[in-house]
């Protein structure tokens, strides 16, 4: 069974840091591209950062948020330093079929999605 697991949510004072971790069981990240997408109260889940043979970032995290992959625990992570209060939702690992040179947000391309985890950035 193919799954997708986030852990590493929490809340943290703006300026902070927090790292993300998503495990996958039943696929090989090797072979998967592997997003980050969040949702905030009232808003439409978005894409934060994604990972194949490249990486992509959203406008709003690039140059504080760092996405990397470990191949021996089959597990992704999201770094996420500079904490901003817009920056609090709950966020969510997927995995789409498929490497790539690159990769993007469309959300129906990934077919597995974990849980989510919330983060809280207060002022």
């Amino acid at each position: 069974q193919v799954q997708v697991v986030e852990s590493g949510g929490g809340l943290v004072q703006a300026g902070g840091s927090l790292r993300l971790s998503c495990t996958a069981f039943g696929l090989s990240i090797n072979d998967y591209v592997m997003g980050w997408f969040r949702q905030a109260p009232g808003k439409e889940r978005e894409g934060v950062s994604c990972i194949t043979r490249g990486t992509n970032y959203a406008d709003s995290v690039k140059g504080r948020f760092t996405i990397s992959g470990d191949t021996a625990k089959n597990t992704v992570y999201l770094q996420m330093d500079s904490l901003k209060p817009e920056d609090t939702a709950i966020y969510y690992c997927a995995a789409a079929r498929g490497r790539f040179r690159d990769c993007g947000f469309v959300q129906q391309g990934y077919q597995y999605w974990g849980q989510g985890t919330q983060v809280t950035v207060s002022s």
